[in-house]
């Protein structure tokens, strides 16, 4: 996903999409372990954009802050 499509979602959005992404990092990493894993750069994309939301999130919050 782009940073703006993380912009775009609600707060509550947001926080589901961060979730969704920990819970598909952690059964690819399963898979990996397993040895199920075809494409591996699928880990990578996903910790990208947990850092994206993450990121889109600690925004928010700095500027509720001001």
């Amino acid at each position: 996903m782009e940073v703006k499509e993380f912009r775009d979602l609600s707060p509550e959005e947001l926080d589901q999409k961060i979730y969704d992404l920990r819970a598909n990092l952690f059964e690819l990493r399963r898979k990996k372990a397993v040895g199920q894993l075809e494409h591996g750069e699928e880990i990578a994309r996903v910790r990208k954009d947990i850092a994206k939301a993450e990121t889109v999130k600690r925004e928010r919050q700095l500027n509720l802050s001001k």
